[in-house]
């Protein structure tokens, strides 16, 4: 009868429980309390403010009971003794919308203290000197920073190896070219006129340099004529605007294999 009543002063009355066996300062103290419901209706709590003496660990936990919710709320004490905590207050909510407040009131428990009984008046104790060694000697060091270059010397050399040398590799085989007949045959002009037209400005890049492959068909005949007057500037342009006209598909029905042709044995003609 003694404890039950003791217990019913620690509770304080408001159905708060400390659940933790014989907590100690610093410890883990879950708060636990049981809230009747009838069914289909469901709990709501608040967060658990810090108190002179508490501190909350965590959020609250709801968990189902027999009859209603149980209500968690895991604290800290910082002093021991007995304790009091406000809680917040909880609201029990209904399936169809009602709701209804219940007080937190005031959660008491005892908290023991972590310093031995035989201690009467505890106080700090001041901090410790460090500790130093009576002599100091700067060979440790200097011995693993010796060791250290060592290995770091032998392992880049163990790991450095000469160069190969190079396999030879062997001869591509090409491929004989396609002619012109095959690829006009295949429906293909406009890539006849495109490898006649590079061969023969290639060929005229070699000639005069200054007229290379970047140039457009009009700059490069125009380099051409101020650096190579007596080059057959007709011809060229004949030519490379007719394999132009093709390769760009601006003109239709022209046969492209005598251009090709005649671009071709020109071509040979500038080689220097």
């Amino acid at each position: 009868m003694t404890a039950a009543l003791l217990a019913l002063l620690l509770q304080g009355g408001s159905g708060w429980v400390a659940v933790s066996p014989r907590p100690t300062v610093g410890d883990t103290i879950w708060l636990e309390r049981t809230v009747t419901t009838a069914p289909g209706w469901r709990v709501r709590v608040a967060k658990l403010d810090p108190g002179p003496q508490t501190e909350p660990l965590g959020d609250p936990i709801v968990v189902p009971a027999e009859g209603g919710w149980t209500v968690r709320y895991p604290i800290a004490a910082w002093a021991p003794g007995v304790v009091s905590t406000p809680m917040p207050p909880l609201w029990r909510l209904g399936p169809d919308g009602s709701a209804d407040s219940l007080p937190g009131g005031t959660a008491t428990f005892r908290v023991a203290s972590v310093i031995p009984d035989s201690i009467l008046s505890p106080s700090p104790q001041p901090a410790l000197a460090p500790l130093r060694l009576s002599r100091r000697t700067p060979l440790p060091a200097l011995a693993g920073v010796l060791l250290s270059a060592g290995m770091l010397v032998g392992i880049v050399a163990w790991r450095r190896r000469p160069p190969r040398a190079a396999r030879p590799g062997a001869d591509l085989e090409l491929d004989a070219e396609i002619g012109d007949l095959r690829w006009v045959a295949a429906g293909e002009p406009r890539a006849v006129a495109a490898r006649a037209s590079n061969l023969l400005r290639g060929a005229l890049a070699r000639a005069v340099p200054q007229a290379h492959s970047a140039l457009s068909t009009s700059e490069c005949l125009a380099v051409v004529e101020r650096a190579k007057p007596d080059a057959p500037l007709r011809q060229l342009r004949e030519l490379l605007g007719a394999l132009d006209q093709v390769a760009f598909a601006t003109t239709h029905g022209v046969d492209v294999g005598p251009i090709a042709a005649r671009a071709r044995a020109l071509a040979d003609e500038l080689e220097p």
